[in-house]
């Protein structure tokens, strides 16, 4: 009926009484005239002025809308037109796939892989082709097999959104266990420091989960946003995993550490509970193999750096000290000075009793290529079978026979 859509506004009420009042004659004007409805003054022939809130009509259209409101069939306020919303997320791809989709440098299946989309990641589509998309994502742009993407759909776009909170003070943030002052520290976050969200709905307070640990820190001291998974290139994923299996090797490594530390303790405290139920004897007789003798009933006893007691813990220096002490020899607590004492004999002409020194280290000859020293930590005093297991610095003698 109409060449063009006509909107009936407020105000059609007082037209339509203007109408009733119309000249006969304005519903026989030629089809090329023209009436401006003005909202105040009704309808007026052949009308020049431009007014606001004007309709142009012709006078098919005028008699139609006249003949039509007297029979009551067009409402006198028309509902102006809806504009559908824009989508926000019209151009947003998700990959709904179960690790990962490649990104690559074509359109094509055998095209050279520049990147990855990971489940559940986005991208933005710049063009979308058979078959494929040309998206942009982190620092990849290529091109995606459209089988492997779900673009613009505005509740998977929303479900894939993650909101993370960063610390911004600039002191340490405590985590705790609930969303109270008076709760228990779980972990302080520094400066910085990402967590994923996981509550919001306490006010003054934000649920996050920080490594293995989720609690609460005050949004006082943390900004939130929405961010998204993106695309991971070549370079970034060879350095992410470079970056975590260092990273796994060092925990690695603390972890063999730390077993190494507990064996290391629960020896010591084997060697004092055995230190403590061993008989000892005074030196007897004179001599290197008497010193030897004397020595060798404190082996299993703990090491302790700067330690001096034969049964409590020693350390190398002092236990060559304390020994020859028991025999009326004066030798200082130094393993350099030690390097001095007494006379130097040749590795050939070594015998039980002889002052071993090495860098760092002095042991007591103990015969058949062996020594007795305070070792370390680990072993305490022991027995090693080899006395030149590293290299020796001097053999000094005290005792002649």
């Amino acid at each position: 009926m109409f060449t063009k859509e006509i909107k009936v506004l407020a105000g059609i009420l007082i037209a339509a009484v203007t109408i009733t009042t119309v000249p006969a004659s304005v519903f026989t004007a030629t089809e090329k005239d023209t009436y401006i409805w003005d909202m105040s003054a009704g309808f007026a022939a052949g009308a020049h002025h431009a007014i606001d809130d004007t309709v142009v009509l012709s006078d098919t259209e005028i008699n139609y809308i006249v003949s039509t409101i007297i029979k009551g069939e067009m409402p006198l306020v028309a509902e102006p037109e809806q504009e559908e919303p824009e989508n926000p997320y019209a151009n947003m791809a998700v990959a709904k796939v179960e690790e990962y989709v490649n990104i690559r440098a074509a359109a094509d299946e055998n095209s050279e892989v520049l990147g990855k989309l990971y489940a559940n990641g986005v991208a933005t589509v710049l063009e979308s082709l058979e078959g494929w998309y040309k998206v942009t994502s982190g620092s990849v742009t290529g091109y995606i097999n459209a089988e492997y993407l779900v673009v613009g759909d505005e509740a998977i776009c929303v479900a894939v959104q993650k909101r993370v909170a960063t610390v911004t003070t600039p002191e340490r943030l405590n985590l705790r266990k609930e969303a109270s002052t008076a709760s228990r520290v779980l972990v302080s976050l520094p400066s910085g420091a990402k967590a994923g969200v996981v509550d919001e709905s306490i006010e003054g307070w934000i649920g996050v989960q920080y490594g293995d640990k989720t609690g609460y820190i005050s949004s006082q001291y943390a900004s939130v946003e929405t961010t998204y998974s993106y695309a991971e290139s070549k370079e970034e994923e060879a350095a992410r995993l470079a970056a975590e299996e260092a990273a796994r090797r060092a925990m690695e490594e603390a972890r063999r550490r730390a077993e190494e530390a507990a064996r290391v303790e629960a020896n010591r405290q084997q060697q004092y509970a055995n230190a403590a139920n061993k008989t000892y004897y005074p030196p007897s007789g004179t001599g290197g193999q008497a010193v030897v003798n004397y020595a060798m009933q404190f082996v299993g006893n703990p090491y302790v750096l700067g330690g001096s007691s034969l049964t409590n813990g020693i350390d190398c220096s002092n236990f060559v000290m304390r020994i020859y002490e028991a025999f009326g020899v004066s030798l200082p607590h130094n393993s350099y000075q030690l390097r001095t004492v007494g006379y130097e004999v040749s590795a050939s002409e070594i015998k039980p009793g002889d002052i071993i020194c090495y860098q760092g280290h002095v042991s007591i000859y103990a015969g058949d290529g062996m020594c007795v020293h305070a070792s370390n930590r680990k072993d305490g005093i022991k027995v090693s079978p080899k006395w030149n297991y590293t290299h020796v610095i001097t053999i000094r003698r005290i005792f002649d026979n």
